[in-house]
């Protein structure tokens, strides 16, 4: 009877699990394709708006309107695409911008991208009060439209990477 059971409990966890009855996508061929062109889509945008300051693309990757899920005020907020552009402008004019995706992750509409910026700062930068910064990793997690284009943006910085004012986070002040 051991044996038995046993064998039913090997069998059990063995078996396949349907993806549809855990709330899981389908591994269909269309669903495949779609997350693999929006893992793409996503890298594109960071090359394109992040990574080599051709924001004017930002129409190719982002939706007329979208929602962000930011830090701040930006929380649950709808904005037009052009937020964007202007973002990516706002940080390519405080200085030389760099990045690099580190990995995705995707599943069904979303694709989370782990990458890392990093920041040369020039006058105008300095002026702002921007230092330079190697490697801050972030978090995105973009949810994309049937037509290929973010409709939502998640935003997660790991903000003790940041350089810190002094008299505040974790290191001495000087």
């Amino acid at each position: 009877m051991r044996f038995l059971l046993s064998a039913f409990a090997i069998a059990v966890l063995a078996a396949p699990v349907s993806s549809p009855a855990l709330g899981q996508q389908s591994d269909t061929p269309a669903a495949n394709n779609h997350t693999e062109r929006n893992k793409r889509l996503a890298a594109e945008f960071y090359e394109d708006l992040w990574f080599s300051n051709n924001t004017d693309a930002f129409s190719e990757y982002v939706a007329p309107e979208y929602v962000v899920h930011d830090v701040g005020d930006r929380k649950n907020v709808t904005e037009k695409a052009i937020a964007q552009k202007e973002i990516a402008d706002l940080f390519h004019s405080f200085g030389e911008l760099r990045g690099e995706i580190d990995y995705q992750i995707a599943e069904g509409d979303k694709v989370a991208t782990r990458w890392f910026i990093s920041l040369s700062p020039n006058e105008n930068g300095q002026r702002m009060g921007m230092t330079s910064v190697e490697r801050v990793p972030i978090i995105n997690v973009f949810r994309f439209n049937e037509d290929g284009k973010i409709v939502e943006i998640w935003n997660h910085r790991h903000d003790v990477d940041l350089p810190q004012p002094r008299g505040r986070g974790n290191g001495p002040s000087k």
